[in-house]
């Protein structure tokens, strides 16, 4: 069984990362990363006709891409931990009700990969589940409705607002000597940055040691990365 070392769970079995997968729209796949994606879509709609039902097509493609890299079914899925940024996580259970995986829906924002993939692993180590998948999603167009203002108000954007990307990663855990291990889970604590401009959600977000600028330049964003790496040792 899993060893507790403070907040910080130790697993005890190899639990394995078998397969993952990415589903992007056009602006990420018109970026650097475009070679790293499994999938593509040339248009922010996928074929759907909110962009709300787009994300959960992305989410879908991302799941369905996962599951076939693990030469598996969605039949031979036991659990599936997902979530997207919209209300109730209408895009997850939208997008995944049709494939018939029990299915628990969660809300992290930004956290929600982790977060699937502490309770996969967690569930897999426990013998609860053989086979879990852990998914989220965000879809730029979607998330400027929820939280900003709908494209089609036309407001202008603030110099410092960021850009949701359009995409959906999804990852298959087993118990198995081979692929990326998940050897220890940290639950975090809530801390507030006191940051307080709600146009600025990326400082709100951001490690207090890295100390991003309030105002994201380009000069600033690569002061950021820099700061990154030095922390992760690169």
């Amino acid at each position: 069984m899993a060893e507790k070392i403070g907040r910080t769970i130790k697993l005890q079995k190899d639990i394995s990362v078998k397969a993952f997968a990415s589903a992007v729209g056009p602006k990420e796949k018109e970026g650097p990363l475009r070679e790293h994606f499994d999938l593509t879509f040339e248009d922010e709609f996928l074929g759907e006709d909110s962009f709300e039902k787009a994300e959960s097509a992305l989410q879908k493609a991302a799941v369905k891409k996962a599951i076939e890299k693990a030469d598996l079914q969605p039949q031979d899925i036991d659990v599936i931990y997902a979530g997207d940024l919209l209300n109730q996580c209408i895009g997850s259970t939208y997008g995944l009700r049709n494939l018939g995986i029990p299915f628990v829906g969660l809300y992290g924002a930004c956290s929600t990969m982790a977060l699937g993939l502490l309770n996969a692993a967690v569930a897999v180590e426990s013998g609860a589940a053989k086979r879990a998948v852990a998914v989220t999603s965000s879809h730029f167009c979607s998330s400027e409705r929820q939280f900003r203002f709908p494209l089609e108000y036309g407001g202008q954007r603030t110099p410092t607002a960021q850009w949701t990307v359009t995409g959906s990663g999804a990852a298959v855990i087993t118990e198995s000597a081979e692929g990326i291990k998940i050897k220890h889970l940290t639950i975090g604590k809530i801390v507030d940055y006191e940051v307080t401009d709600m146009n600025n959600m990326g400082a709100a977000m951001a490690p207090r040691d890295v100390k991003i600028r309030p105002y994201p330049t380009n000069e600033g964003m690569v002061f950021f990365y820099t700061q990154i790496q030095y922390l992760r040792g690169f």
